[in-house]
């Protein structure tokens, strides 16, 4: 486990399934929690819940988002929304649906791009990326003193966007999200943690965003 504490919040990670999917969990300085991405292992999910009991004097599981509807990150969504029916279960507009139908779990709010989501003291921005899936998301935080923190899903990795099926139409439009709602909006030391891997900064990955156009993925 990955532990990053940051002015008013910890940053959790852990890698599941066989896949190596990444699950975050956020907590904020009142222990309101945000999970993103139950995506295999339910009970890694409920140890990595466990493990935040000490920064959270009074944990509670406020938020389950789900980045997008890939199988690979909705896997543990049911069983993790059974054990924590007090939890709002989010995700995009375009991918409830689907979430919904592979999961059995009702998506309780639709997120689109511009949302926000309160999280005790914490105000995450909701940007919407679409090309990978219709309805990807990504959440943004800002923490007082310290670098921008962004949870991408598939949408925005090292080396280049999410994947788009070498589908032209898909990828300009996720090439344009990325590039007008990230890169253009964020400095270049905002932390990017993706849905697969390690993170990177947009710092380190803005250099290479014409290249990213060219090749077309």
């Amino acid at each position: 486990m990955e532990k990053i504490e940051l002015p008013g919040l910890v940053l959790r990670r852990i890698a599941v399934g066989g896949m190596d999917n990444n699950v975050y969990l956020i907590t904020a300085g009142d222990g309101a929690q945000l999970l993103v991405d139950a995506a295999a292992e339910p009970d890694a999910i409920e140890a990595l819940l466990d493990a935040a009991s000490p920064d959270a004097p009074e944990p509670r599981l406020r938020y389950l988002l789900t980045t997008h509807s890939h199988h690979d990150h909705i896997g543990a969504l049911a069983a993790v929304a059974s054990a924590h029916p007090e939890a709002e279960v989010v995700a995009g507009d375009a991918d409830a649906d689907a979430i919904t139908a592979g999961t059995g779990v009702r998506v309780t709010r639709r997120l689109r791009d511009g949302d926000t989501l309160v999280l005790g003291d914490l105000e995450l921005a909701v940007i919407g990326l679409r090309g990978h899936t219709p309805g990807s998301v990504a959440v943004a935080l800002t923490p007082s003193g310290a670098p921008a923190q962004l949870v991408t899903g598939d949408s925005l990795f090292p080396g280049g966007v999410g994947n788009t099926g070498r589908d032209p139409q898909r990828f300009a439009r996720l090439f344009a999200d990325v590039v007008d709602r990230v890169f253009d909006r964020y400095p270049d030391d905002t932390v990017v943690w993706p849905g697969h891997g390690l993170p990177t900064t947009l710092g380190a990955e803005r250099p290479h965003l014409a290249e990213w156009a060219a090749r077309g993925w």
